[in-house]
């Protein structure tokens, strides 16, 4: 990876009439933006369909798109929508802010009828898509067409036939409930179809996608519905333990997540070929994968599924590099990203020094008054590693320095980076960032905004609305184009490569 630098925004957060971001106009501003600015890199969130709490990493299917996304002018200027059918609706309360509510009321009226009209328009090209995805798209379909026909509920509160995944029953509502199958069907179409125009545009203006592949696998998801052999499930399609975090000082009880556990031992005895078909879908959609929760490939902590929190739980080994070397094997070596964040054990450091792959530093995450030598300080970075001011589970810059609890922290970051102001703090360590060793550099957007905790896209203490922040119009302007740009020149991220032969004396 060549030194170079990029913007981690979700396509939800892009502006749009529409209520939420979308794969259309906006999408493609952002990326005029990133390349008038000297980025290389686009960073955004799974686009999977979302379920309750509108989780990017708790989706209903570890392949289809999210039809939130679907831009709806793109849909009247291909003739299968008129304006008149989405300027009627009322979108949005705030136009920083996603309403899911309104979007899962009112944007299914809308997309039907696109999808109505489809195959009159699209009828050889919407074919070869159907037979292309087949491998996923049918189970997809059919769990979202029962799954609204029992009004939202999980798979695990169906009827027992159709909760089994039974061959007749399925294939019985497959048939009953057809109409609303090939609506499945169809708007996976629109979304792909979109999502890699998109990204042609991206690519033929030097900006390369970097995607997300979660780690944990919904509950609740088409993957584990239609196929229980590959996580921990009795013969009665039930999970038996579940992910979790094991108890600390903060959770006596530690935390209970309740995904399904990946069955690995099942998984090695073929090759982990549905692991790394997961990776080749993936790596078909991006140009770079970030794999989350890094810390799993190493170990992963298992609770038995019928106890009340994660106090019984226990650690488990990881499938470690064994799953990676078997993937380059498949499929060749893939550009990838590793979330190795969480419990710094020297397995997991090992791990990844072992795979190669670049690993993540956080900014935040440094100037510990109490642990001057942090893993985390600039001064401990290595060249192969993506720097972030910070993820999207973390506050804002600007929301993190007025956050009181972190003054020793706040306090010694301003030592150490020489910053003499608040109004000055945030490109301080915007600049910091760029300026460290680290081959990639990625920012929030919030963070080259100066936004404060309002924009935060997650708070996993659920004190603030989580996958709701948008950006408002004319957030990327020339002048912050401009300044970006500069700052790419002067810290040399603009694609510079390294000299590596040692200067000789």
């Amino acid at each position: 990876m060549i030194r170079s630098a990029g913007i981690l925004l979700s396509f939800t957060s892009l502006p749009s009439p529409y209520g939420i971001g979308t794969m259309g106009k906006d999408a493609r501003d952002f990326v005029d933006f990133l390349a008038e600015a000297g980025q290389t890199f686009w960073q955004i969130l799974p686009i999977g369909p979302t379920g309750y709490g509108n989780s990017p990493y708790q989706a209903l299917s570890s392949y289809a798109g999210n039809p939130y996304l679907i831009d709806l002018d793109e849909l009247v200027r291909d003739g299968l929508l008129k304006k008149s059918e989405i300027t009627s609706v009322k979108w949005e309360k705030k136009p920083d802010h996603v309403d899911y509510g309104i979007l899962y009321n009112e944007r299914y009226k809308v997309l039907r009828k696109a999808a109505d009209r489809l195959p009159l328009i699209h009828p050889q090209e919407y074919i070869d898509f159907i037979q292309k995805e087949n491998s996923w798209l049918k189970d997809y379909a059919v769990f979202m067409a029962i799954k609204n026909d029992q009004k939202g509920k999980p798979w695990t509160q169906w009827p027992e036939n159709l909760r089994r995944h039974e061959y007749e029953a399925v294939r019985n509502e497959a048939e009953r409930l057809k109409e609303e199958v090939l609506f499945q069907e169809r708007m996976q179409y629109l979304f792909f179809k979109q999502y890699y125009a998109l990204k042609k545009y991206a690519n033929a203006k030097g900006i390369q996608i970097i995607g997300d592949l979660p780690y944990y696998i919904a509950s609740d998801s088409a993957d584990v519905w239609a196929h229980p052999e590959h996580f921990e499930m009795d013969g009665d399609h039930r999970m038996t333990f579940v992910s979790g975090m094991a108890p600390d000082g903060g959770n006596p009880g530690g935390q209970k997540w309740g995904n399904p556990l990946i069955a690995w031992d099942r998984l090695r005895n073929d090759g982990y070929s549905w692991w790394i078909s997961r990776v080749e879908f993936q790596t078909r959609l991006y140009d770079a994968l970030r794999i989350d929760h890094f810390q799993g490939y190493a170990s992963y902590y298992a609770v038995p599924a019928e106890d009340p929190d994660a106090s019984r739980g226990h650690w488990r080994k990881g499938p470690g590099v064994e799953v990676f070397r078997r993937m380059e094997e498949k499929i060749g070596k893939r550009q990838l990203i590793l979330e190795d964040l969480g419990i710094l054990t020297q397995e997991l450091k090992d791990l990844v020094k072992e795979s190669t792959f670049p690993g993540m530093r956080i900014m935040q995450y440094a100037f510990d008054p109490n642990d001057p030598g942090s893993y985390y300080m600039p001064f401990q970075y290595i060249q192969n590693s993506v720097v972030y001011t910070g993820t999207h589970d973390n506050d804002t810059l600007s929301g993190w320095k007025n956050d009181r609890n972190n003054k020793g922290r706040i306090d010694r970051c301003k030592a150490y980076l020489n910053i003499s102001s608040d109004k000055d703090f945030t490109w301080g360590v915007l600049s910091a960032v760029y300026g460290t060793v680290s081959d990639l550099a990625i920012v929030q957007m919030q963070d080259l905004l100066e936004l404060g905790s309002e924009a935060r896209m997650n708070d996993p203490s659920g004190k603030t609305p989580a996958w709701t922040w948008r950006c408002l119009p004319g957030s990327f302007d020339k002048k912050l184009s401009a300044k970006l740009k500069e700052k790419m020149l002067l810290y040399c991220r603009n694609n510079w490569r390294a000299v590596t032969d040692p200067v000789k004396e």
